[in-house]
């Protein structure tokens, strides 16, 4: 067994005895959207300073922790928080948090992100069924040895599933909400973009940017997890309007448009139980 694969077994052992065994269901969870791991039912809270191989997460409105219980009517595992390339991390900890998601037993993925929108009908505090991704971070958690059970080249002609994406908008229409969808493109960061490199992710087909989530959708994909995503709209891409860009502005969108994503992934995971 290798390092990365010992670190993994050692750390969904951990978690699955913290939780009481496996679940099939998880949620991660972008930047300010963590408030929804509150509305977790009989929780158990796991940081993940305490789990093997796990740094501290150092971003503001990542909490760092896992949070397992009932949300829906189903038993699901919430990822308050991801680790990112741009803090400098490796790439081995970017993705071990869904590689451990799996060894807990977990099928099916469901991602989100704040990011910035491309598409000009687009609005901060609108939500985004992602249904297909651009990946120019330059860098994937799938490089090296080839690891067992993960397919050495994953198919990615249709990377976020399309049943699932079905009931976010089934969930949507249900819970009142508004949503669209489109094709986020992910960059290393963590400078924001430049108005250049906003029209060039224009012509490339991009309606939002952002900073994540690619890297734990190809690595769910290469372990044979079906994936669905929403992200946040919380400013308008660079170039688009005369409004700097702040992290904090992101924070107080996400913060805005909390309760509408809750509801809305709450109604998700009431369909897909």
């Amino acid at each position: 067994m290798s390092a990365n694969a010992e670190m993994v077994a050692r750390a969904a052992e951990m978690v699955r005895a913290k939780i009481g065994g496996e679940i099939s269901t998880a949620l991660i969870l972008g930047s300010g959207l963590g408030g929804l791991a509150d509305r977790v039912e009989d929780a158990v809270s796991i940081p993940y300073r305490a789990i093997p191989g796990f740094p501290p997460s150092s971003v503001p409105g990542h909490a760092g922790r896992f949070v397992a219980g009932t949300l829906g009517a189903r038993r699901v595992i919430v990822a308050a928080g991801r680790y990112h390339l741009y803090e400098g991390h490796s790439t081995e900890t970017v993705a071990l948090p869904t590689r451990v998601l799996h060894a807990c037993g977990v099928r099916t993925l469901f991602v989100s992100n704040a990011a910035g929108g491309i598409n000009r009908t687009m609005r901060p505090g609108e939500l985004m069924i992602i249904e297909d991704h651009l990946n120019l971070m330059s860098r994937t958690p799938l490089v090296g040895p080839e690891r067992a059970g993960e397919m050495r080249f994953p198919d990615m002609s249709a990377p976020y599933d399309a049943a699932l994406n079905r009931a976010l908008r089934e969930a949507a229409l249900e819970s009142g909400l508004a949503i669209t969808s489109g094709v986020y493109a992910a960059l290393l960061g963590p400078a924001y973009e430049t108005p250049a490199e906003i029209r060039m992710l224009e012509k490339l087909g991009a309606d939002a940017v952002g900073m994540s989530t690619v890297p734990e959708v190809l690595v769910a994909r290469a372990l044979g997890m079906r994936v669905a995503g929403v992200s946040c709209i919380t400013n308008v891409a660079a170039g688009l309007s005369n409004t700097p860009l702040s992290h904090a502005a992101v924070l107080e969108t996400t913060a805005r448009v909390a309760a509408s994503f809750e509801r809305l992934v709450t109604a998700f995971v009431q369909r897909i139980a």
